[in-house]
């Protein structure tokens, strides 16, 4: 983590602050790597992996933007490291480090934690990177009179351009998807008391998602990424970047059992509603893949190797401006909103 000093933001009158150091050795030391030199210098040192490029990728996490104020600490870290693995994941990469930037809040009218939650968010990340793979290289921390804000740069490794991107679809690809759809945008209501969730399944899915890692997709996937915004908005990303449309065949979008029975028992969801909800809810982070007929039977080995859900849910197709969500009978459903805005 960063070694200098920040100026505070909090005034006099505000709780004494911790001594920065200390509270980086206490929490954060035990997750660096030797590439970190042990969070005593301001920077990392590592030697790139010999012919491979590297994939950089970074998100933020805002208290009540992104996560719920009551949120487990112990699962924050894991989602934040998650959610950025995913990016690594969509490209094709490998892992293998990443920095935390930390402001932790200090003043009045946002809770202040203490030190046994970090320790515990401390724990839940030390779980994580090593069921991934990483460690921690370096990072940043000060205080804010704001919300929790939380950030993660995470680096991976791929070959030579074997990086995936979101500009190679072309005209005739199927559109394909990992896992399920729905389930974050329905985990977060559940925690909310909206909808029904007896065992906890859904708020599991939006706390902890899943990374696609290991998936061999070079060669395989002309264009990929990671569903985070809602479904339909993020294949208009694929479409506007590589200039053909998509038909997303609303049937196919695979939905989990938890999803359509909570869906059913509040009564707010009920068949074309429970999809269209699914498809532009967010917080799925998903593979969504544009792959050749040719290249399916490879995906589906792929996946079977690695025991990821996978089902095609659409066609690119030049003919079609945009991504249309589609019925059986061909009719476009229209939609009040694509997905999730940041801004």
């Amino acid at each position: 983590m960063a070694n200098r000093r920040e100026t505070p933001v909090t005034s006099d009158a505000d709780s004494p602050q911790p001594d920065e150091f200390a509270f980086i050795r206490r929490h954060f030391k035990q997750l660096a790597g030797v590439e970190a030199l042990g969070l005593t210098d301001d920077a990392a040192l590592f030697t790139p992996k010999s012919g491979h490029d590297m994939v950089v990728a970074t998100d933020t996490m805002v208290e009540g933007v992104h996560f719920l104020p009551d949120d487990p600490p112990e699962t924050l870290g894991r989602k934040l490291l998650r959610v950025n693995l995913s990016d690594i994941a969509a490209m094709g990469a490998q892992p293998f480090g990443w920095l935390l930037a930390l402001a932790c809040p200090r003043g009045p009218g946002h809770i202040a934690r203490d030190d046994a939650w970090y320790a515990a968010f401390a724990a839940g990340v030390a779980e994580d990177q090593a069921r991934f793979g990483v460690t921690l290289l370096g990072g940043d921390t000060t205080s804010t009179r704001g919300p929790l804000v939380m950030s993660l740069t995470i680096l991976g490794n791929v070959a030579p351009g074997a990086a995936l991107r979101r500009n190679g679809a072309r005209h005739g690809d199927g559109l394909w998807v990992t896992g399920t759809i729905g389930d974050g945008a329905l985990g977060l209501l559940a925690l909310r008391g909206e909808i029904p969730d007896p065992d906890g399944w859904l708020a599991d899915r939006y706390r902890l998602p899943q990374p696609r890692l290991g998936l061999m997709l070079s060669g395989v996937a002309n264009a990929a990424m990671d569903v985070s915004d809602g479904l339909v908005q993020d294949a208009g990303h694929l479409v506007r970047e590589s200039g053909v449309g998509v038909v997303i065949d609303a049937d196919s979008i695979p939905l989990s059992a938890a999803a359509r029975a909570s869906g059913a028992a509040a009564g707010r969801f009920t068949g074309e509603n429970l999809t269209t909800f699914c498809a532009t809810g967010g917080d799925d982070y998903e593979l969504l893949l544009a792959v050749p007929d040719s290249a399916s039977e490879r995906l589906l080995e792929s996946c079977r190797l690695t025991g990821t859900p996978i089902s095609r849910i659409g066609r690119f197709d030049s003919g079609v401006s945009g991504a249309r969500l589609a019925r059986a009978d061909g009719s476009d459903i229209p939609l009040e909103r694509h997905g999730w805005s940041h801004m």
